[in-house]
């Protein structure tokens, strides 16, 4: 299993850090896990493959280019810093 752990500060409350860890077997595109604590309380969830093909269908977008935006939004870190926005709700 592979994971990422991320730090991120999302725009609904820019003051307040976040932990976002993502996990996955094969690739983000067959499924993954997360975990979002803000240092005091943790969420947990998963997400299925086929959440994922019915989002990519929902945004109009070709399934493995959304997988790739994926990668680069929970997955790649500094690299994306300041390219995606995380809100809280």
């Amino acid at each position: 299993m592979e994971k990422a752990l991320n730090r991120i500060h999302p725009v609904s409350d820019p003051e307040a850090t976040y932990f976002l860890q993502v996990s996955w077997e094969k690739d983000l595109g067959t499924g993954y896990g997360v975990v979002l604590s803000d240092g005091q309380c943790a969420w947990t969830g998963t997400v299925s493959e086929a959440e994922i093909s019915r989002e990519a269908a929902d945004m109009e977008m070709n399934r493995d280019k959304y997988v790739e935006e994926l990668k680069k939004a929970l997955v790649a870190g500094e690299e994306s810093a300041g390219k995606y926005n995380f809100a809280i709700s």
